[in-house]
């Protein structure tokens, strides 16, 4: 008879037993042991008649896992985690250490809290050291207690490296023959010292602010690749050359197409495109779709039938134009000029009656009262003004309205992409993908990361606050696509058949929206308030006593959470001091670890 090895550990096993419709679960204590080469299991006790929480406890414990009572417990400190380890999470998925710089340092942790504080709670560097020490960031960086003055020297150790972070996301995302989505912004700055202040078009509609413009260069999914600043006065087109020597000499992209909104393309900019072998994607402005309908280019009644065409001009050598005619925009057009124009003419009307009443005389009189509301809708151009001394009249010019809107709802692109590389249809769905872009735009603007206010007065403070802003944005993206089945977003994007029409959402989408549930039945959340509902789950830093006497502190990581994302399994009065997976419950958790970071 072979030898017989017993292992004097036990553990707990629990068996499920179907009889008919009952079910029948037997808790075990067993051990297993080797008898001739081969793995035994001997039962030494049944404890199925123990409560549950009795149960869990000695499961734990034959576990190796330290377990307290409660009762002997004292709280001294409770600082919001589940968020922090969230964004720390796809960060390190990310490997945005590595992004920053190759070598460890303090400033490459600041940099990192940083970002993932303007992810949770955006605010000013000032700000920012006061908000650290309310959660976990900085003991999960061990970043200690920075001051201003630290996260000031962080930010210029990060604008040293602004070129070879770009470099490295061109690497992860631009490639051979990728699409680059170029598009540009403002945001106000506050003070009067920065260089880079100035005025011009304010996107912010903060007419007569000092402002800065930046533009933004992504990939195809929309996750940003360079950011680069510029004074606020600059010229949309002005900024183009930049991103072609980015794309070409920094970044080393072959064969890319950038696409870039009308705004952004002069003769001269398409020129420098063309030399450096970029192809392009742009569209025609208002005034050259005109021209080429009154050259007779453009057969309008091919789209009674049809919405996308291609066709040639000989103004446009060596170019594909495609036209699109969408007609839900062609009917927005024609309702908002009515509105317009029926509104100009609502102001016009009093001047005329007041001219026939002979209490407005004199041409130069009646013509300062006309100019003052004739354009403030900007329709002028549509009317007919007849002006004398004791005289005023207005009308419609019927024929050049007409004419303006038989182009209502049309729009041509024009594009040096081969047809054989992209279609008809690709090459209207990647000029679509600038949406991605404002989207970005919208983000980094708005409470999720709060690009504005600027209060930085020295020029590279203020080209390092948005590349920090870009970073976050850059984790916030791959978040949101990781939470996708918790927002009110789609997981996946659907495709529709006809580029030209507006996108519609999935009906999974569409559903969420209605219910605000998931199909599972969790509660779907904003960015904000997930990010919000993740903080609940909580470390909790405690002292046991033994007799009413301390006998030191432990930290027990995110026992209390009472988020809804992320629940602590623990016996009734029993708190496990062992590290716990975490959010390992919910679908967002399990989306977060196991999907794969772009």
């Amino acid at each position: 008879m072979g030898r017989r090895k017993r292992s004097h550990a036990v553990h707990v096993v629990t068996t499920t037993r179907h009889v008919g419709e009952r079910v029948y679960h037997s808790h075990l204590l067993r051990r297993s042991y080797r008898e001739d080469g081969k793995v035994k299991k001997e039962t030494v006790g049944n404890i199925s008649h123990l409560p549950d929480h009795i149960i869990a406890a000695l499961r734990a414990m034959l576990d190796g896992k330290e377990l307290v009572d409660l009762g002997t417990l004292s709280t001294e400190q409770s600082l919001p985690h589940g968020h922090v380890e969230a964004a720390l999470a796809m960060m390190r998925r990310l490997k945005i250490a590595l992004l920053l710089d190759r070598a460890p340092s303090k400033q490459r942790d600041l940099v990192m809290a940083m970002i993932a504080q303007r992810i949770l709670t955006p605010g000013s560097k000032l700000y920012t050291t006061r908000v650290l020490q309310q959660s976990t960031l900085p003991q999960e960086l061990g970043i200690g207690t920075p001051t201003v003055d630290d996260l000031y020297e962080a930010l210029d150790w990060l604008i040293e490296r602004q070129e070879s972070i770009e470099r490295r996301l061109a690497r992860r995302h631009l490639h051979k023959g990728s699409v680059a989505l170029y598009d540009l912004s403002s945001s106000y700055i506050e003070g009067r010292c920065c260089p880079l202040a100035m005025r011009g078009y304010s996107r912010d509609e903060r007419r007569g602010s000092l402002q800065i413009v930046y533009g933004l260069l992504c990939d195809r999914q929309g996750r940003p690749v360079a950011v680069e600043v510029f004074q606020g006065n600059t010229i949309d087109s002005q900024t183009v050359n930049s991103q072609v020597i980015k794309l070409k000499d920094r970044f080393g992209v072959d064969e890319a197409v950038f696409v870039a909104d009308r705004g952004m393309v002069t003769r001269a900019n398409l020129e420098t495109l063309c030399a450096a072998g970029v192809d392009w994607i742009t569209a025609l402005r208002a005034p050259q779709v005109q021209k080429l309908a009154a050259q007779g280019a453009l057969p309008l009644s091919l789209f009674e039938q049809l919405n996308l065409a291609e066709v040639h001009a000989d103004d446009y050598p060596n170019e594909r134009l495609v036209v699109c005619r969408n007609p839900l925009v062609a009917e927005e057009r024609s309702r908002k000029r009515e509105d317009l124009l029926t509104a100009t003419e609502a102001q016009l009307a009093p001047i005329a009656v007041r001219v026939a009443a002979g209490t407005l005389c004199g041409s130069a009189a009646i013509g300062m009262a006309v100019g003052a509301v004739v354009n403030k809708f900007k329709v002028k151009k549509h009317f007919d003004l007849s002006i004398d001394d004791g005289r005023f009249a207005f009308t419609r010019k019927s024929e050049q309205i007409a004419v303006e809107a038989a182009l209502d709802g049309i729009y041509i692109l024009r594009t040096t992409v081969d047809s054989q590389a992209f279609s008809t249809s690709d090459v209207v769905r990647s000029y679509k993908q600038l949406a991605r872009v404002e989207n970005a735009f919208r983000t980094l603007k708005s409470i999720d990361l709060e690009i504005r206010p600027i209060y930085h007065y020295r020029e590279d403070r203020v080209r390092a606050h948005l590349l920090l802003a870009m970073l976050a944005y850059y984790v916030e993206w791959h978040l949101r696509e990781a939470w996708a089945e918790l927002l009110f977003i789609d997981e996946q994007t659907p495709i529709g058949t006809d580029p030209v029409t507006k996108a519609q959402r999935s009906e999974h989408a569409q559903n969420k929206d209605r219910s605000k549930r998931t199909a599972s039945g969790e509660v779907v959340h904003s960015f904000s308030t997930l990010v919000r509902e993740l903080a609940l789950r909580a470390r909790n830093t405690t002292n046991q006593r033994y007799g009413g006497d301390l006998h030191g502190s432990d930290q027990a990581n995110a026992d209390s959470a009472t988020c809804s994302c992320a629940r602590v399994r623990a016996a009734p009065g029993i708190v496990d001091t062992t590290e716990t997976p975490v959010f390992a419950e919910k679908p967002c958790c399990i989306r977060l670890f196991s999907k794969k970071a772009g």
